[in-house]
């Protein structure tokens, strides 16, 4: 079962999803050196980004010349899941394409009520589907030239994916309930649009139109080509019939000059193409470029059906088969009668692969299959018809999903097609098989507790973290893993560069949204650290006000007042003065830093006092040094600095800017930091040694003044 842990083996039993190494045949990278040359002493190998692998190749010291380089770092680029079909840019395309349809999906599975779920859900399924169907590509012919040649038989459009098809599949037989009533007309769709695709490992009808095509140009009379009744025969049996007709109009019967002495063969070729265009069809509508006459019930198409079948043998028994003398023309068509009665043989030969012969059994001899009616048995009798030595991986997907076997639609999806089409291939299977639903969302002890689901979304997300370009769509995945997803998603997080600025803010606005307000704070607690260790001081000191770290905020401040209050010159503060602009108006997210603030405005304040100033500023310079000197969250070591910057304010000759309580206030400052002073760890200010002394007589100076004018 995938999922489940191997037990064969001590290291199988590690395995989380169960693998053979006899599976595959082992694959050969080469290792293109420039300039180290063999023999190589040591090799070592390690992950680079994505799916590409580094290799360290070193030398013997024996080999090492001075012309040698001593060793040389390769890196090879190992294959894709897809066989290389899409670029690594289109599969980012992908990737970041389908994070909206998955996020919004997931968004209505958790709001949709039980008794509208079984009613409603495959129409979100589809929407869902549509949307990630439209990013692998458009499979579609393209819009008809306005001049069509002729000799065109198959437009050129750009080659389709193996994913894409897969994708297809997969909403065909789970997502889509319309279709379930026309699943074979479906099938014969899918086949026009991704035959081509097994081309590359088996012979197929699109290849011998393809092949035909190129000759087609240089041929006179088709309908003497030995190729051209084997293609029309080919196309006719796989349902293709707007090629079909196309081919027979360019029968040599239809040229002007020839219409007079090959009425007959004309009118037969025309009897034949008009039978194939009115063809029934099990299905509610068609493209207008294709063949053939709807019918939405079964009951009318199958009198529909046997009104055609009816005509198609009365014109084989017709007798104007006697008068048509071109006999290449009389047996080609003939073989197209016997294809559309449904000759079992015939249709074998001018197939080339099971699938192939699986869509003309549907069209000719069940006509009328609905549903899943012994669809795998019917596939499997094809596959003993036409035996191929080299399957191709669609058609594996294809038989496990006939087969109604979810294990191993799950396997093939997850080995041939990567972890992005398993993980969002898992919502089909789930709208449209009870039987998947079950399997993939219990609880599997040997995985941890987790589903099989929760397994898939896990390793797509690990995937997606691994590369600088994809990370931050991780976490839409892991956030929908309700077992390990969250504590996956703050591992990711805290795994992030914060000295990348953009990543920095994209970690923080994801911690937002998903509600994880502590790896935000500590994310942010760690670039701040990071940039104060690499110099970056004013970017530190942001980034640990918005986690409103006051702990690393206080070491910064003391940092600080051990710089600037040693040194209160102009040219050492204002190398500080740009952090504490940081500080701002909300004084209560610095932390200590709040003093350096209201110290920065006092210094601002005593620069006008130098300048000259009018009483009543010199008044206010006055009362802030009060209220720093008042406020606790003023260092001991600042007393001696801010009261000697003051001396002017002190010694005011116009009047005394304080008043006696004021100025007892800062005597007993400086009489509580003469005491501070025979304590150990007391910090000196960087003032000159009579700085004490002009500060006191100041002080006592301005009492008197005071008493005076009390």
């Amino acid at each position: 079962m995938p999922g489940m842990t191997s037990d064969a083996g001590e290291f199988g039993s590690l395995s989380v999803v169960p693998h053979s190494l006899d599976a595959q045949a082992a694959r050969v990278y080469p290792l293109r050196t420039h300039r180290a040359t063999p023999p190589f002493a040591r090799l070592s190998i390690s992950w680079a980004r994505g799916n590409t692998l580094r290799v360290t190749l070193l030398q013997s010291d024996d080999a090492v010349s001075e012309q040698s380089v001593g060793g040389e770092v390769v890196e090879v680029k190992l294959a894709e899941a897809d066989g290389g079909e899409i670029s690594d840019a289109q599969w980012r395309r992908i990737a970041y394409g389908s994070v909206a349809p998955f996020a919004l999906l997931q968004s209505r599975k958790n709001s949709i009520d039980s008794f509208h779920y079984d009613k409603d859900w495959w129409e979100h399924v589809m929407d869902y589907s549509k949307e990630i169907s439209s990013l692998l590509g458009n499979s579609k012919s393209s819009a008809t030239p306005m001049i069509e040649d002729p000799k065109t038989v198959l437009r050129a459009v750009e080659e389709p994916t193996s994913v894409k098809a897969a994708w297809e599949l997969l909403e065909m037989f789970y997502a889509d309930k319309q279709s379930q009533t026309w699943i074979p007309e479906r099938l014969l769709d899918w086949l026009a649009d991704f035959d081509c695709l097994f081309s590359g490992t088996q012979p197929t009808v699109h290849a011998k139109l393809v092949a035909f095509q190129k000759e087609l140009v240089t041929i006179q009379a088709v309908e003497n080509h030995p190729e051209y009744w084997e293609v029309i025969s080919s196309a006719l049996a796989v349902g293709w019939l707007d090629v079909v007709v196309k081919l027979l109009r360019l029968h040599g019967s239809y040229m002007y000059d020839q219409l007079g002495s090959r009425e007959i063969e004309n009118g037969l070729v025309e009897a034949v193409a008009l039978l194939i265009s009115q063809m029934p069809r099990l299905r509610p509508d068609l493209p207008t470029e294709k063949l053939g006459e709807c019918y939405n019930t079964k009951p009318e198409f199958m009198k529909a059906w046997e009104k055609w079948r009816g005509q198609i043998t009365k014109l084989d028994c017709s007798a104007f088969w006697l008068q048509c003398d071109h006999q290449q023309t009389r047996v080609g068509l003939k073989n197209m009668l016997q294809i559309m009665l449904g000759n079992a043989n015939l249709l074998s030969n001018v197939t080339c692969h099971w699938m192939e012969l699986y869509i003309s059994h549907f069209l000719y001899i069940r006509p009328f299959t609905v549903g899943f009616e012994s669809m795998y048995s019917l596939a499997e009798k094809c596959m003993h018809l036409k035996p191929i030595s080299n399957r191709h991986k669609l058609m594996g997907l294809a038989l496990g999903i006939l087969e109604e076997n979810t294990e191993v639609v799950l396997a093939e999806c997850s080995r041939s097609f990567g972890p992005w089409m398993i993980t969002h291939a898992l919502e089909l299977l789930t709208a449209g098989s009870a039987q998947a639903e079950n399997l993939l969302h219990e609880e599997q002890s040997k995985l941890g507790g987790i589903c099989i689901e929760e397994l898939h979304r896990l390793t797509y997300a690990q995937i997606l973290s691994s590369h600088a370009l994809t990370w931050n769509i991780a976490p839409i995945y892991l956030t929908s893993c309700m077992k390990q997803g969250m504590g996956l998603l703050e591992n990711l997080l805290y795994n992030q560069p914060v000295q990348h600025h953009q990543v920095l803010l994209k970690s923080i606005e994801i911690c937002r949204l998903n509600g994880l307000d502590h790896v935000s704070d500590d994310i942010m607690k760690i670039a701040g650290v990071h940039y104060w260790k690499h110099g970056k001081k004013g970017s530190a000191v942001f980034w640990l006000q918005q986690a409103q770290d006051d702990i690393r905020l206080n070491r910064i401040a003391k940092h600080l007042f051990d710089f600037v209050g040693k040194s209160v010159s102009d040219e050492s503060f204002k190398q500080w003065e740009g952090m504490i602009e940081l500080l701002g108006t909300e004084s209560k997210t610095a932390g200590g830093l709040e003093f350096l603030k209201k110290y920065r405005d006092f210094r601002r304040s005593l620069q006008q006092v130098q300048e000259g100033i009018t009483t009543d500023n010199a008044r206010k310079a006055a009362e802030a040094l009060i209220s720093l000197m008042r406020n606790p969250s003023t260092p001991q070591q600042f007393w001696l600095p801010l009261l000697y910057d003051s001396l002017k304010l002190l010694n005011w000759k116009e009047s005394p800017l304080l008043n006696v309580s004021e100025t007892n206030i800062l005597l007993n400052k400086l009489q509580e930091l003469s005491l501070a002073k025979l304590l150990p760890g007391f910090v000196a200010s960087d003032l000159p040694s009579d700085a004490l002394k002009s500060v006191r007589l100041a002080l006592a100076t301005n009492l008197g003044r005071a008493f005076l004018l009390d």
